[in-house]
Parts: structure tokens; C-alpha cells; sequence
């Protein structure tokens, strides 16, 4: 009996762990895939005998949808975009910390991370001001310097622009104590030594630091990469997709059609396609990482 105890002890710690992600992961992403082969709306879900299996039909339309293909569009300009800049904004602070002897770069820390933990809708309507074409204080500032005001959320591209530089400065905190925890792991003995050796802080940066942040510069560009990929609250408070749907997310697409349209069928095979994306994209990743590893060693 103790024997049998001390084998199976390790699946009672893990099991809730594996329950929760049965319930709230896997079992969605099943009943997704179904509803995706069905015409399933609001009538169906009050009737199960309302939901007809139609089979790629829904995967038919979306490629032939406009809006979705200009959703993924809008989605790829903002990863192209939002992805680099995340990534570089984030080490570029976290260098500038790490770096400094001066006192206030610690206090830093707390005002480039405090707009990740800041309500997304509180921080939406305060830039919705900030981007407000008439009184907005980004315009007032471009007017001291006889510059005309720019259409923030009216125009189809500035209305992209002005979403990712939102998502940017509420995104760079997290990933700034991502990057100054790698930073502080490294071994000062091999500053000390490349000191000795007359290296400047330039090589020292290049040779030293950066190469020793590869794995925490991995693991953003993933998490990052997966949040662009999915990136939703942004349009869904500041433009609800507009204009003309310049602004409209993959996942703003999905949601629309899900909850606002009730197509639940076309919106289940909308997400299906935004899954095999990001897990193709991230396995890629993955590949890339790994072939790079083979060839330092």
C-alpha cells in the first residue's frame, strides 16, 4: 500500500492542475472545433435541434470574407510593428536601470511598470482624450510647434499607429523586470573580466550582455508575439474596429461575429484559424531557437 502511495502521490499534487486545464483549456478548444463544422446562432443554443452540421463551409466564407481577411492584415501590421518595438523599448529600459548608478532609475522601475497592472479601461478613456482631435493634449503640444493636429483614430493608418503606441507603453513594464532579471543573473566576473582585457561598455554590451539575454529574449518574443496575435482590448475600447474597419483585430473579428452577430459557428472556425496561426508561428519560433542553440554549441 506504501508503495502503491508513494507512485501515485505526484498525480494527486498535479491533478487539480490538469482538471482546471482540462475544464478551461481543452475542452473549449474541442467544442470550438465542433461548433466551427455547424451553423450554430443564438436559436441554436436555445435548441440544440436549430444547429444544423454544414462541415467546411464556415472555413469556406471566412477566406472569402473581406473583413476577415483585412483583420488579419490589420493583425500582421500589428505584430511587424508592435512585436520589435516591444522587445527593443523593453531592453532598451531595462539597460538603462540596470546600468545606471543613479538613484532615480530605481523609482523608474514602479512608473514604467505601473501601466501593465492599470486597468485597460481607465487607461483607454484617458488616451482617448490624449488622441481627441480638437482638445486633446497631444495636438495642443503639436500646435506650440505650428504643426497641424493629427487625426489619431480617424485616419486608417495613424488609427493602427496610435493603437500600438498605446499597447506598447502598457506592455514594455512586464517585460522590462523580464529583461533586468536576466541582467542581474549575469555573472559580473565576466565584466570584471573584459575590463581587465580593455574591453569599453560597447563591447562589452555586445559580446557580454546581449548574448547572455538570449533566453529571456526568446521567452518575450513568444509571450509578446502570442499577445499581438491576439491583441484585442485596444481596438475593442478605442475604435471598436474603425475606422472602416482599419482597426479591426483577428480577434475583434472573432468577437463581433460571435457575440454581436450571434454566429457562433463562423466566429468558432474564426478562432480556430487565429489557433493554428499562433501555434504555427510558435513552433516556428521554436525551431528557429533551437537550430541557433545547435550552432553556438
Amino acid at each position: 500500500m506504501k508503495a502503491f502511495l508513494n507512485r501515485k502521490t505526484p498525480y494527486f499534487f498535479i491533478a487539480p492542475a490538469l482538471t482546471l486545464l482540462l475544464l478551461f483549456s481543452l475542452l473549449p478548444i474541442f467544442l470550438a472545433i465542433f461548433m466551427s463544422f455547424t451553423d450554430m446562432d443564438l436559436l441554436g443554443l436555445a435548441d440544440y435541434s436549430n444547429i444544423s452540421f454544414i462541415g467546411f463551409e464556415n472555413y469556406v466564407n471566412l477566406f472569402k470574407d473581406p473583413q476577415f481577411l483585412q483583420a488579419l492584415g490589420n493583425t500582421a501590421f500589428y505584430v511587424i510593428i508592435g512585436v520589435p518595438l516591444v522587445i527593443v523599448c523593453s531592453l532598451g529600459i531595462a539597460l538603462l536601470i540596470n546600468f545606471s548608478d543613479a538613484r532615480i532609475f530605481r523609482f523608474f522601475r514602479l512608473i514604467f511598470y505601473a501601466p501593465s497592472i492599470t486597468n485597460v479601461v481607465a487607461v483607454s478613456v484617458v488616451w482617448l482624450y490624449l488622441y481627441n482631435p480638437s482638445f486633446g493634449l497631444l495636438n495642443y503640444i503639436l500646435s506650440f510647434f505650428d504643426l497641424g493636429p493629427v487625426p489619431w483614430l480617424q485616419d486608417p493608418t495613424m488609427a493602427k499607429i496610435s493603437l500600438i503606441i498605446l499597447a506598447l507603453w502598457r506592455a514594455i513594464g512586464v517585460n522590462m523586470l523580464i529583461f533586468l532579471a536576466a541582467l542581474q543573473g549575469i555573472p559580473k566576473e565576466y565584466y570584471e573580466a573584459a575590463a581587465i582585457d580593455g574591453a569599453n561598455k560597447w563591447n562589452r554590451l555586445i559580446n557580454i550582455t546581449i548574448p547572455s539575454l538570449r533566453f529571456a529574449t526568446f521567452f518575450v518574443m513568444i509571450t509578446t508575439l502570442i499577445a499581438w496575435l491576439q491583441f484585442f482590448e485596444e481596438p475593442f475600447i478605442m475604435t471598436q474596429g474603425g475606422p472602416v474597419g482599419s482597426t479591426t483585430s483577428a480577434a475583434l473579428f472573432i468577437y463581433q461575429n460571435g457575440f454581436q452577430l450571434n454566429k457562433f459557428g463562423y466566429a468558432s472556425a474564426g478562432s480556430i484559424v487565429l489557433f493554428i496561426i499562433i501555434i504555427t508561428i510558435t513552433i516556428i519560433q521554436f525551431k528557429f531557437q533551437q537550430r541557433h542553440d545547435d550552432n553556438a554549441i
